[in-house]
């Protein structure tokens, strides 16, 4: 391999961490975000105006803040029937955080095929530890893992 090769390679690699690190301060956001919406009932342009203006957006990718901001609510009947046969609590009894990021995540699962389904969910996983109760990562961890399955059956498998 040539010195060249291995620098586009790096660059390639670099890369690809930038966006990752970009998505996932877009999906700390936007589970606040979308947790702010589901709380107050607020337009969603005006809530994310607020995050916009009042929130450190260098690094973020907006583009994916805006589409998951939008996409959740636009979905979130969806979204929520795909997630509900594996709660082991009626939906309306889930903690407004672990809804918000379930709801996140089943929209990734569903409205973004380019991102790997462990990504999704290790990334709701982390989520969950951040914002959520004690071991609430466990749970979205569960539930996320059997509506991988459903939504990504060739990507997640079915059997284990």
């Amino acid at each position: 391999m040539s010195a060249g090769a291995g620098l586009s390679d790096n660059a390639l690699e670099n890369e690809r961490r930038q966006l990752a690190a970009a998505r996932r301060k877009a999906r700390h956001y936007a589970v606040q975000a979308l947790y702010q919406w589901a709380m107050t009932g607020n337009y969603l342009a005006d809530i994310e105006q607020h995050f916009t203006e009042e929130f450190d957006f260098r690094g973020t990718d907006t583009e994916y803040f805006r589409e998951s901001l939008h996409g959740v609510p636009a979905d979130v009947a969806a979204i929520e029937a795909a997630m509900e046969p594996y709660l082991d609590i009626a939906l309306e009894k889930l903690g407004p955080v672990e809804r918000a990021v379930l709801r996140l995540a089943v929209w990734e699962l569903k409205a973004r095929p380019d991102v790997p389904y462990r990504v999704v969910l290790s990334e709701a996983v982390a989520l969950a530890k951040k914002f959520g109760a004690a071991e609430s990562h466990r749970f979205v961890n569960g539930v996320l893992d059997k509506v991988a399955r459903d939504l990504r059956p060739a990507e997640a498998g079915r059997a284990r």
